[in-house]
This record gives structure tokens, sequence and C-alpha cells, in this order.
């Protein structure tokens, strides 16, 4: 197959590289897209050269399908582009994650979703990607009524710019800074711009595409989502309140069936999902499984996913692997 990677020189395009290689995605071709800056540069993939082409280049060349990782303004003005050449755009970007006429989609919750029509699939968010994976089988066998999520997010979620400001204030060098204030040893409680209603954008991504996946939009969500100066993947602390009661014993044992999911909780021994042991991990740990005593049927879970993996390149693989397993792609 001719794969393209749109933004195959940034952060998460890097990472796409790599996850195609590691599941041997059936890549005959690769076609590496950047801006005009970055034409011509080459990358290796699977020990071969590859030249890095622009946007023009890429659609004439005719790929089977598009992994895009290069902003929303890109997406909204090349991926139709792709699209009407025939070729599959998946969308790491936010442009398409709530237009009604494109899915949004986790393959292990609605893969099932998507037809041989959807020439522009939307990649979620990743703190969404993460928590929706859980949600999942707890939503179909005990019905979530509400979900109350707080992120603990890494720096690597905003890019080289932050990593860079992350490792020159722990080395008291000066330099660009991609947030407004230090990052070292501080917590940031804003990802995203600030909406009128007080929330910022990440935290309304995170109520909006949750309903949107799940296909449920009686689920109510609150979201505050956190900055820290960590690497390695994205933590949650997810509150669920059900409809019905569940028996904790089940809940281990649903979680631990779902696909792309890794139990690791046993605090008598202080094992716990942390960041580092989510790093370069296509699954999502879950872990400090308890009942919420203040509220009746309601559970506490701490979930941990490497969020340039199954937050964003790992998802979008998924996603092409999936219609290409179903006669979605060319063969």
């Amino acid at each position: 197959m001719k794969v393209a990677v749109v933004g195959a020189t940034g952060l998460v395009g890097s990472v796409m590289l790599k996850v195609l290689a590691e599941r041997n995605f059936p890549v005959t071709e690769l076609i590496p897209v950047a801006s005009a800056k970055s034409a011509g540069k080459e990358l290796e993939f699977k020990g071969k050269k590859y030249k890095v082409v622009t946007v023009d280049e890429a659609i004439a060349m005719k790929p089977d399908v598009a992994l895009f990782s290069a902003g929303g303004s890109t997406s909204q003005e090349q991926a139709p582009r792709f699209a009407e050449a025939g070729i599959v755009v998946i969308d790491n970007s936010s442009a398409w994650r709530m237009d009604p006429t494109k899915k949004l989609v986790v393959p292990e919750v609605n893969a099932d979703t998507l037809t041989p029509e959807d020439k522009i699939i939307a990649n979620p968010n990743c703190s969404t990607i993460q928590m929706v994976v859980v949600l999942k089988p707890l939503h179909e066998k005990y019905k979530i009524k509400r979900v109350v999520v707080s992120t603990y997010q890494s720096v690597t979620g905003t890019g080289v710019k932050a990593v860079e400001q992350l490792m020159n204030e722990r080395q008291g060098i000066e330099g660009p800074m991609a947030y407004p204030y230090p990052i070292d040893l501080n917590v940031i409680p804003q990802i995203d711009v600030f909406q009128d209603n007080g929330y910022t954008k990440e935290e309304m991504k995170m109520i909006l595409e949750t309903k949107k996946i799940m296909g449920d939009d009686s689920i109510r969500v609150t979201a505050t989502t956190v900055r820290i100066p960590v690497m390695g993947g994205h933590s949650e602390s997810i509150n669920l309140e059900f409809e019905n009661d569940f028996d904790l014993a089940e809940v281990r044992s649903l979680l631990a069936q779902q696909e792309g999911v890794l139990v690791v909780d046993d605090p008598a021994n202080l094992v716990y999902p942390m960041p580092k042991d989510a790093h370069e991990k296509d699954e999502v740990l879950v872990g400090r499984i308890r009942r919420d005593e203040s509220q009746d049927k309601a559970l506490n879970l701490w979930v941990v996913a490497d969020n340039l993996r199954k937050g964003a390149a790992t998802n979008a693989v998924q996603i092409a692997e999936y219609m290409l397993k179903n006669g979605l792609l060319p063969a």
C-alpha cells in the first residue's frame, strides 16, 4: 500500500512512522509529507530512505491512505483535497472531530461505524481516547450516567517546544517558552485556550468527543485538564456514576477482557499505572480501581496511556488496519 504521512517530520508524525514499522502495516511505498521548507529532506523507514515531499506532490503520487498530523488549519485546507482524489484521510487534528458528517473513531469502541464512503476520519483527542477505551465495557454493562475526569498531561502533548522548555528549566537554561509559566516544579491548570463558559478547549473536547464516540448524548461529562512536568504519557483520575450497581471483581474482569486495556492494580504491593510504565506501549493501563464510598453506584479509576502512541499515532494506524482488514481500503 502507498501510505502518506502528512506532518512526517513532527513529534506525532515520527511516532506514526515508528508504529507503522512496528506493527508491520503493509507499506509498499511511504510518502513522507511536510511543509515546503522541509521538502527534499530524507527520512528513513524500515531501512530505506524516502524523500520528504509537499502536499501537491503527495496527492499526485496517489497514496491509498494518508495519516495526517500537521495541525488543524493544514487539515482543514488539505484533507478535502486528498479525499477528492479518492485517498482515505485519517486526521489527528481537531479539525473534523465534531463535524457531524465525519466519524470520530477509537477502533476498540466504534470502528464498526466505518463505511467505504468515509474518506475523512477523525482521530480523537489523546486524553479522550484513553478514557473511552476504559469506559466502553463498563457503559455496556452498567450504563454510565456521569463522568468526572481530571487529567495530568505530559508536556509531549504540546510538542517539541514544550519538551525543550521543561529540559531547559531543569538545567537552568533560558529559552523559548511553550507555556505562559514555568512547567518544571509546577502544574498548569490550563490546556488550550479558555472558552466563554470558563472551561478550556481541551476540557470541552473531552466532554463533547466522549458523547460522540460512545454514541450516547445522555452521558454527562465534566473535565479539568492539567499540564504537569512529566514525559511518557497522560494520566487521568476518573469518577464514574452508573445507573446500575456493580461488583468490583466483575469490573476488574470486564476491564481485563477489554481489547487494548491492561489492568495494573495491586495496591497492597504498590502496583498502579504511572506514565513511565505506559511510555512506548500501545495499551491503556488502568488501576486504583475502587468503589466511590461517597456516592451510590460510583467507581474511581486511574488511567494512564502514552499520548503519542495510543493517544495519537497508534490509534490512527489501528483505524487504517481495521479499514484494510474489512475491505474499506484498497487491498
